[in-house]
């Protein structure tokens, strides 16, 4: 996993009070759960950019006024009109405890059904792992060099080294769809 480290502040306040006075400072009340105890916290909104706007997985070191803490992003909640951040949850990882996390997955190779005219859609971006913290990978590949038109990978195809894959087996990742142009002509 990438790295990425954010520092915040301890809260002073907390409640709807409190996050609407750092709201209004540009700063995002969060929490912190897994460890020994929750730890409330506010980190300046410009920080969350590569966190929360990138398809990447990132494992946070979270610098709280001098204690570092190892974390991965839980959950963030936008307002529904103006889309400003209004709660982040972190959770702490131990390296000797699994995590479960969405990974993204990456679609590699040349397919022949699109050559032949196909259009390759992606259904599933995502797939759930559940592992420790140092076989959790950046990326999961789904390869797609030997669909045919109307052929598709599916999630049972993926290979996860130290991992376990939570998603159903039978779920599609990538289909190559047949064209309405090319159906007519594959029946006659």
């Amino acid at each position: 996993m990438k790295k990425l480290e954010i520092v915040g502040y301890k809260r002073a306040t907390l409640g709807t009070k409190g996050s609407k006075d750092l709201r209004a400072e540009a700063l995002a009340p969060c929490v912190l759960y897994g460890g020994k105890e929750q730890l409330h916290f506010a980190v300046p909104m410009i920080l969350f950019r590569e966190l929360l706007y990138s398809a990447d997985v990132y494992e946070v070191e979270l610098n709280i006024e001098g204690d570092i803490h190892r974390a991965i992003l839980q959950d963030a909640q936008f307002h529904p009109v103006n889309e400003m951040i209004l709660h982040v949850d972190f959770l702490e990882i131990t390296a000797d405890k699994p995590i479960k996390i969405d990974v993204p997955v990456k679609i590699i190779g040349n397919s022949p059904g699109v050559i032949k005219g196909g259009k390759m859609v992606q259904k599933l971006r995502k797939v759930s792992l559940r592992g420790l913290v140092a076989n959790i990978p950046d990326f999961v590949t789904a390869d797609i060099s030997g669909l045919d038109l109307g052929q598709t990978v599916k999630v049972n195809k993926l290979k996860v080294e130290g991992c376990e894959i939570l998603n159903p087996a039978s779920n599609p990742v990538a289909t190559i769809d047949i064209p309405r142009a090319l159906r007519g002509k594959l029946t006659a």
